[in-house]
C-alpha cells in the first residue's frame, strides 16, 4: 500500500517559499502543540514583541473563535497561526485586516490550486460549500482610544479531514481543503497567505483588496438572518461596499450597513 507523502510544517520549509521583500519582516516560531496561538502572541506584544511574529501550531487544545467559540483544531491536519500587528490604522478600520486576510486565504488556495474559494461575510472561507478557515482578529487599543496599539489576526484553516473527522456538532458545515496530503503544502500555504497579506496591509487604508472580497462573497443575494446577542432579524444580503461593510435590507424594508457582527444564510 503506498503511504500518503509526509506533510510537516517547518519554519525553514515555509521560509523558502515567502518572497524576498517580505521574509525579513516575519519572525516564525512553530509549536507542535499549544493552547492558543492568539494567546501567546498577545503575551509578546504586551512584552513589547515587534510586529511580524508569526506563531503557528500543528494543534491547539483551545483553539479560539469569533464570540467566544472554540475553533475545533486536531493534530497534524490544519495550519493554526497568529500574526502579531501594528497597524497605523483608526480602530474603526480594524475590519480591513480580517477581510484582507479572507482574501489573502483565497488568493493562497488557488495558487495551491483550489478551485472558487469564498468569503461568507465576514471571516468565513468556504470550499465546495463546506467552511475550512475561520480568521478571528483581536485588537488592543493605545491610552488614547482613538490609535491601535496592536492587532493580532489568527486563522485557522481545516487543510485535511480530521482522522476521525469532524465532531458531531460541526461536520455538517466543516470541511477540508484537500483529500490527500501532499509533502510541503502547509508550509507553501503559509508562505503563500503571508505573500498576499503584507501586499494588502502595505495598502490597507487603500481598501484595494475590498472589490476582490466582494465578488468572492458569496452571501449577495441570499436570504440571511443578522444575529447580534439574542436579537434574530431576517433580512436579505444586497452588496459589500467599499468599506467591505454588508449592505442589507431587513423584512420591514429599512436598509442598513454592517460593519461588524454575524450572519446566518436561511434555508427555505
Amino acid at each position: 500500500m503506498n503511504k500518503q507523502p509526509q506533510d510537516v510544517i517547518t519554519c525553514e520549509g515555509i521560509k523558502k517559499y515567502i518572497d524576498s521583500g517580505v521574509v525579513s519582516r516575519i519572525n516564525i516560531e512553530y509549536l507542535k502543540k499549544t493552547e492558543s496561538t492568539n494567546d501567546i502572541v498577545k503575551k509578546r506584544a504586551t512584552q513589547g514583541k515587534n510586529e511580524g511574529l508569526l506563531v503557528i501550531a500543528g494543534e491547539q487544545t483551545s483553539g479560539k473563535g469569533r464570540l467566544g467559540r472554540s475553533f475545533f483544531s486536531p493534530g497534524d491536519t490544519g495550519v493554526y497561526m497568529s500574526l502579531l500587528l501594528r497597524p497605523k490604522i483608526k480602530p474603526s478600520d480594524a475590519v480591513l485586516i480580517t477581510t484582507a486576510a479572507a482574501v489573502s486565504v483565497c488568493e493562497a488556495f488557488e495558487k495551491l490550486g483550489v478551485k472558487k474559494p469564498q468569503i461568507k461575510w465576514v471571516n468565513d472561507i468556504f470550499v465546495n460549500n463546506k467552511k475550512v478557515c475561520g480568521i478571528l482578529t483581536e485588537a488592543s487599543f493605545g491610552a488614547d482610544i482613538n490609535t491601535l496599539d496592536y492587532a493580532i489576526l489568527g486563522v485557522g484553516v481545516n487543510m485535511y479531514e480530521p482522522e476521525n473527522s469532524f465532531p458531531e456538532e460541526i461536520k455538517d458545515i466543516a470541511g477540508a481543503v484537500f483529500s490527500r496530503k501532499s509533502e510541503d503544502l502547509r508550509n507553501k500555504f503559509v508562505a503563500y497567505f503571508i505573500n498576499s497579506f503584507f501586499d494588502c496591509y502595505e495598502n490597507l487604508e487603500s481598501k484595494k483588496h475590498c472589490t476582490s472580497y466582494a465578488e468572492r462573497c458569496f452571501v449577495i443575494g441570499k436570504d440571511i438572518n443578522v444575529i447580534s446577542g439574542d436579537s434574530i432579524k431576517p433580512a436579505k444580503a444586497l452588496s459589500v461596499d467599499e468599506n467591505c461593510g454588508l449592505l442589507v435590507r431587513f423584512d420591514n424594508g429599512e436598509t442598513a450597513v454592517l460593519n461588524s457582527g454575524e450572519i446566518s444564510i436561511r434555508t427555505v
